[in-house]
């Protein structure tokens, strides 16, 4: 039996345990785990660490590859096409790949074929668990659920197995994506999983990466918090590990982690990728890293985002996630920065789009331009009533033209809009990563519910946006106005000093305004 041990980077042999000091600088660093296997063969072994290191991580083209190594080392090593199964696609949201079955196949042509290569009880039932995965009946949330109840049974056989509990708790993770009412019971779940884990082993890199999926709400952050910490510096030659702490960073508003690591993320793919490679990493850094720009007001760091994203959807035009990427990223600018934009209304908006020209629209006193917007996305929210964000955005767009165009003879109705907008927000989950809808709901009527001279709904709204999404400055700065309008100097001048804990240029009016309060009261 081969036995290797990751101590913060790969370098492994045959019955081998690997300490800090002998490692090579430039051998990858994905983390400290073991897992042993059944074969005999050292460098296939080598690879199949390599590869299970870089899967907790979602590094997916990197583990593909070194699952792939280990495969041609030994074509009968039927771990290293359990692994490959799970190269192909996110585990949470993916929906079905023929690329988990391919590998399956390529190992032998039948599941009773393929377990005979396992040779022991513990790998076939990892096997199995990838069979369940890849070949179960129905889409992909019914795969999901196969899957973490096949993993459930290796786990009631092997509960002291790091490995098996770290892929029991990823399972649960995807299961409870696919599971309704009980998906925060089975995040609980997974997270009271991973946090043993991480105990026992605080560099382990599927501990602390699913210690961050558990718990990213603003509920239950705080107990991720140390994780994500550790996790960038656990495996960072996986661009996810450096993105996938500023889930929990959000959900404190710590905006400089949020920038500093998702730049780190982003620098991180770029190295990594070649031409024809998936580029989710570079996207999925940009959009956050530039959302957390915009919080601190760096309005060019925004713009070099934008370009960054811009630059990956010029090296991959054809592929539609860079070219939403880019649009959200525009559309988040003009809401975020309130640099109103008008163009062209056409049926080839996203509901994105049509939120930041509706709200351009309505600032600048377009109302008809607002008011067909609104219309437009009526259409879609009928065409699609099941799309919560759609109808709120609806709801967004309406209850703010009819407030610029009506004022305060429109506010009972637009209470009504902006009441039944935040019920169907709170009906669904807890808020997680950047702000969705792009213009946050009880933000939004916060500050129509001011414009409307109704300072206390606005206050309490305002606050609620922070429990949500705590830090955001432009709720900062509208709780601090509400409590002014009320007379609450004290919270007012509560709300500008966290405003400045913020932002800091001068040339902002928001710096400018707090600023003064402060200086004055």
């Amino acid at each position: 039996m081969s036995k290797c041990s990751f101590f913060t980077t790969l370098t492994c042999s045959c019955m081998c345990m690997i300490s800090l000091g002998a490692l090579a600088d430039d051998v990858p660093r994905v983390g400290n785990y073991s897992f042993p296997t059944s074969t005999e063969n050292a460098a296939a072994q080598e690879q199949f660490m390599l590869g299970v290191g870089y899967l907790h991580s979602f590094g997916f083209t990197q583990a593909q590859e070194a699952f792939r190594r280990a495969q041609e080392l030994e074509p009968d090593f039927a771990m290293a096409y359990w692994g490959e199964v799970f190269t192909y696609q996110h585990p949470f949201f993916d929906p079905v790949s023929e690329g988990p079955a391919a590998a399956l196949e390529r190992l032998a042509p039948t599941p009773e074929l393929r377990l005979a290569k396992a040779p022991n009880d513990k790998e076939k039932g990892f096997l199995k668990a990838a069979e369940a995965y890849a070949t179960a009946p129905g889409g992909m949330s019914d795969r999901r659920i196969a899957w973490n109840k096949a993993m459930e049974d290796v786990y009631e056989q092997y509960p002291n197995d790091d490995e098996v509990v770290a892929f029991y708790t990823v399972s649960t993770l995807a299961a409870a994506t696919a599971s309704g009412d009980m998906r925060q019971r089975m995040n609980m779940k997974a997270g009271a999983l991973a946090l043993e884990l991480f105990k026992r082993n605080d560099a382990h890199p599927g501990a602390a990466h699913y210690v961050i999926h558990a718990f990213d709400d603003p509920i239950h952050a705080p107990i991720a918090l140390e994780a994500a910490l550790k996790y960038r510096d656990i495996a960072p030659a996986v661009s996810h590990a450096r993105h996938m702490p500023s889930h929990i960073f959000i959900q404190h508003g710590m905006w400089d982690y949020v920038v500093e690591w998702n730049d780190s993320a982003f620098l991180a793919a770029r190295e990594l990728w070649k031409p024809g490679d998936r580029v989710g990493d570079q996207n999925h850094s940009s959009d956050w890293g530039q959302y957390g720009d915009l919080q601190r007001g760096n309005i060019e760091g925004s713009l070099e985002w934008i370009s960054r994203a811009e630059q990956t959807l010029a090296e991959n035009p054809d592929d539609s996630r860079s070219a939403e990427t880019v649009k959200i990223m525009k559309a988040r600018h003009t809401i975020e920065t309130g640099d109103w934009q008008l163009v062209d209304l056409n049926d080839d908006l996203s509901d994105y789009q049509l939120l930041a020209l509706g709200m351009s629209a309505a600032n600048l006193g377009e109302l008809d331009l607002a008011d067909r917007v609104a219309e437009r996305l009526g259409q879609l929210a009928s065409d699609s009533p099941d799309d919560a964000n759609l109808q709120i955005i609806f709801a967004q767009i309406s209850a703010l033209a009819k407030t610029k165009r009506n004022g305060s003879a429109a506010a009972d109705e637009v209470a009504a809009m902006l009441a039944g907008a935040i019920a169907r927000k709170e009906a669904g989950r807890l808020p997680n990563g950047a702000a969705r809808p792009l213009k946050p709901i009880h933000e939004l009527a916060g500050e129509i519910h001011l414009e409307l001279g109704n300072a206390t709904d606005a206050a309490e709204l305002f606050e609620t946006s922070l429990l949500r999404l705590p830090n955001r400055p432009l709720s900062l700065l509208g709780a601090a106005r509400a409590y002014d309008i009320l007379g609450d100097e004290a919270k007012a001048q509560s709300k500008y000093q966290d405003l400045l804990m913020i932002l800091s240029d001068d040339s902002n009016s928001s710096v400018q305004e707090a600023r003064q309060f402060v200086a004055i009261n």
